[in-house]
């Protein structure tokens, strides 16, 4: 499993999905999101800017990250 280090309290969804480069823009992320790909500790997410904090995990095209 992929870790990510955050410098704050917490990163938006769609901003990590970016991030990570596991979809290539902006649009392509809030797509993801909206068709329930994205799961977050293990449940479908549906909403682009929820806020992830450290030790939550976030799984994509059988891709997982903890936030750090």
């Amino acid at each position: 499993m992929e870790k990510f280090e955050i410098a704050g309290d917490n990163i938006h969804l769609n901003q990590l999905l970016k991030l990570l480069h596991w979809c290539e823009s902006g649009a392509d992320a809030n797509a993801a999101i909206e068709a329930g790909e994205v799961k977050v500790d293990g449940v479908v997410e549906l909403r682009k800017r929820n806020k992830l904090r450290k030790g939550m995990r976030v799984e994509f095209d059988g891709q997982m990250v903890e936030i750090q």
